[in-house]
């Protein structure tokens, strides 16, 4: 009850006011310390271990899900819950594809918030669905990864949304960010599969022809314990390793995060004996091993976006 009343308070109030700020704030708050009280019961060790609580909590979720979806199928024929996770379910909503964009959002957030309150009906208050937002182009890769543009206006998309998908990830160097990111915006915003193809293909020259900057290829992860601790061999710990050799003042500790890049070396070198410290490749003209990247920076987002826009993506 406390979040539908802080929900509906919100409601009443301009979105970018300091009022609007500080109830959804409290939202949040609520929101949270729910949350931590589930958490703290599924914990085995902690001060509030209750398994049956938070078991009982995951399964009901699950059934509300499973009944939102049937619920929607049967009342709505031709719509399609695509997806399903934690609070919310995703629906592909049947619209005229003769219309226009606007009308067709238009359309699609008038469902939404109908089939919300309908499906509502059939739940015990104070449980209530709520519409958010629609998704206009939208990508579903597989669970937990999808990108669309949000929209919760007819105007103007709020921004192009990305769940799952290596754009912000510190373990992935920042040429993948910045590719997946071109990829996504000529896709869903210029909605052209000819120009993010291209795309790809000029970035990958850039890369194998050495065209790139060495920052696009830096990786960097946390030095987090001993090395010791470490149960397999590490790129980043092997480099803290040989840095100390060469200098051990200037070498890594415990709570750094190391930057490296992966360099060319004899066949059949593992890659934590390729990683080395960017300024000494620079220093020390040493070669970078572009097909490295390519095959495991770049291919595995790339081929995941793509395998769902064209049929043959390889």
């Amino acid at each position: 009850y406390i979040f539908e009343l802080a929900g509906s308070m919100m409601k009443d109030v301009p979105m970018h006011s300091l009022e609007y700020k500080v109830l959804n704030g409290r939202q949040l708050a609520l929101k949270v310390s729910a949350n931590s009280v589930y958490g703290f019961t599924g914990a085995q060790v902690g001060k509030l271990p209750c398994l049956e609580i938070s078991a009982s909590t995951t399964a009901y979720g699950r059934q509300m899900i499973d009944q939102t979806k049937k619920l929607v199928e049967e009342l709505y024929p031709g719509a399609k819950v695509l997806y399903g996770d934690t609070d919310s379910v995703m629906i592909k909503c049947i619209t005229d594809e003769s219309a226009s964009d606007k009308e067709r959002l238009q359309a699609a957030m008038d469902f939404g918030k109908e089939a919300a309150d309908r499906v509502s009906s059939y739940f015990l208050k104070p449980i209530k669905l709520e519409f958010e937002k629609v998704y206009f182009p939208y990508s579903l890769m597989n669970k937990k990864r999808y990108a669309g543009l949000l929209w919760t206006n007819t105007d103007r998309f709020d921004k192009l949304d990305a769940k799952g998908i290596e754009t912000v990830r510190r373990d992935n160097c920042p040429l993948v960010a910045r590719m997946v990111s071109g990829v996504l915006n000529r896709l869903l915003i210029h909605r052209s599969v000819e120009s993010a193809v291209e795309f790809v293909k000029g970035t990958i020259s850039d890369l194998l022809q050495n065209r790139l900057d060495i920052s696009n290829l830096v990786i960097t992860k946390a030095f987090s314990k001993a090395e010791d601790e470490y149960a397999n061999a590490q790129a980043h710990i092997a480099l803290v390793e040989r840095m100390r050799q060469r200098d051990p003042a200037s070498a890594p500790t415990i709570g750094d995060r190391v930057a490296y890049v992966i360099i060319k070396a004899a066949k059949g070198a593992k890659a934590y004996e390729r990683s080395e410290d960017p300024i000494y490749v620079l220093d020390n003209n040493i070669p970078i091993d572009t097909q490295y990247y390519l095959e495991h920076q770049l291919t595995p987002p790339i081929m995941r976006i793509f395998e769902g826009v064209i049929d043959d993506a390889a």
